[in-house]
């Protein structure tokens, strides 16, 4: 250890690094990837962080967890997650709880969860259809904040209630300065932020009163218990809550308007998409038609590939240790990016290409190393309502693509990607009932891949 150098790089200014333009230009890793290969060193709110692109790297780091590496988030997300939330336990602690979480996205709790998913879907997409034209991406979040309020806590419309709106602007400060003051993103986050908590509390304490948990997340958190034999304390439950809500809504609806967004730009795999769609029209969905939708799951990871809700992950190195040649210190963080990894042309043919077909199992492309394709990254702390995540997915994807159609309008196409990647316009469309000879109105193929 003693005679290698930690990796190339700047750490810029004292304790502010070059946080502000980490948080400002979303080419930041990819111009200094040019610049240094594919490991280099910044300095990020006051730590030295290095980045790590690739299967090999995602492979390290994924692989060591508990013994290089512990997970570790900038301070705003840890302030505003909670102490006691998920995302933020370690060791065995972490398992444990991880397993009662778990309990809320098994086999049978999804299969009870789909007819919920159809009908909200159902419920939006005639919306839409009325509106004609709309943008698109603040629908999709109401529309995700819906299913999560009713899947996970039992709400219905939790959109437009109190606790949706609080939500909205606590999400708007998870990656921001921690600055705590009433102007700054940080400040009315954390704002936002006991609200929720004393709106979820009130949520819990009418549960536990009715006597009856419920089968949905938090009923199956009211009833858990942990190897003593004890609940879950209130606070606890409120941080982890919270969490699933994060989990169930923004990551899905930057994936969701991915979708939208590029298959509307690709109006030959959307006519195909739809061909397959064909065949299952007036047939009730399940979990066993879903996995029928063999060219739908590619498109699907096509999509999570080309634009990945999360563009990577933070740790903090336990113990120093080396990787491609360099020293990655103690007590430094480490980001492996997930987003740069799925740009690799050593991973993935012609990775600009919007290519559906990369991943039929004849060509695989995601199997010829592990830890190429992580869109819900990988190891002991691979994103837990992952399975959750891929069936709305799947069931909006086939709901959209049996029985209506949209096309794009003028507008700035530009992703913003911070907190997920979404259009900055919006993704503004004309939205209708499918031409009944079944093909796309969306006939210009010549828009690039976002």
């Amino acid at each position: 250890m003693s005679s290698l150098t930690t990796p190339p790089g700047q750490l810029g200014l004292p304790l502010l690094g070059e946080t502000l333009a980490f948080l400002r230009d979303p080419d930041f890793a990819k111009k200094r990837h040019r610049q240094y290969g594919p490991i280099f060193k910044t300095q990020l709110l006051g730590n030295p962080t290095v980045f790590l692109k690739g299967a090999a790297a995602n492979d390290f780091v994924l692989s060591h967890e508990n013994q290089y590496f512990v997970v570790s988030w900038p301070p705003s997300v840890k302030r505003l997650l909670g102490p006691l939330s998920l995302a933020l336990q370690t060791g065995a602690l972490h398992l444990q709880r991880r397993k009662l979480l778990a309990q809320a996205f098994q086999p049978r709790a999804l299969t009870g969860y789909v007819p919920v998913l159809a009908a909200i879907s159902e419920q939006y997409l005639e919306r839409w259809v009325a509106l004609e034209t709309l943008t698109w991406y603040p629908e999709l979040r109401n529309y995700t904040f819906d299913i999560a309020g009713k899947l996970l806590i039992g709400l219905d419309n939790a959109a437009q209630t109190e606790l949706g709106h609080w939500f909205a602007t606590w999400c708007e400060g998870l990656f921001s300065l921690p600055l705590r003051l009433p102007w700054t993103r940080f400040g009315k986050a954390y704002r936002c932020r006991e609200q929720l908590l004393k709106g979820l509390e009130t949520l819990i304490r009418e549960r536990q009163q009715a006597g009856s948990q419920g089968s949905d997340a938090l009923g199956v958190l009211l009833r858990a218990r942990d190897e003593d034999g004890q609940p879950l304390g209130l606070e606890e439950l409120k941080d982890q809550v919270l969490l699933l809500l994060f989990a169930g809504h923004e990551t899905l609806t930057s994936a969701l308007a991915s979708f939208c967004l590029l298959l509307a730009q690709h109006p030959a795999v959307k006519d195909r998409a739809r061909a397959e769609q064909s065949q299952f029209r007036g047939v009730p969905l399940s979990l066993e038609t879903l996995k029928q939708m063999t060219y739908l799951e590619q498109v699907l990871k096509e999509v999570l590939r080309c634009i990945a809700p999360v563009g990577g992950g933070f740790r903090q190195v336990l113990q120093s240790c080396e990787f491609g040649g360099f020293l990655l210190p103690q007590g430094w963080s480490v980001l492996y990016e997930i987003n740069l990894t799925h740009q690799d042309s050593e991973l993935f043919l012609a990775p600009e290409q919007f290519d559906p077909g990369r991943f039929s199992p004849e060509r695989a492309e995601d199997k010829v190393k592990p830890f190429s394709h992580v869109p819900f990254g990988g190891g002991v702390r691979e994103c837990l309502g992952k399975e959750f995540a891929r069936l709305e997915l799947k069931l909006f994807a086939a709901k959209l693509l049996q029985g209506y159609d949209w096309s794009l309008l003028p507008q700035d196409l530009t992703l913003v990607t911070v907190p997920t990647p979404h259009p900055k316009d919006g993704l503004k469309v004309q939205f209708y009932r499918q031409p009944l000879q079944g093909l796309s109105a969306a006939t210009d193929s010549s828009v690039p891949m976002a």
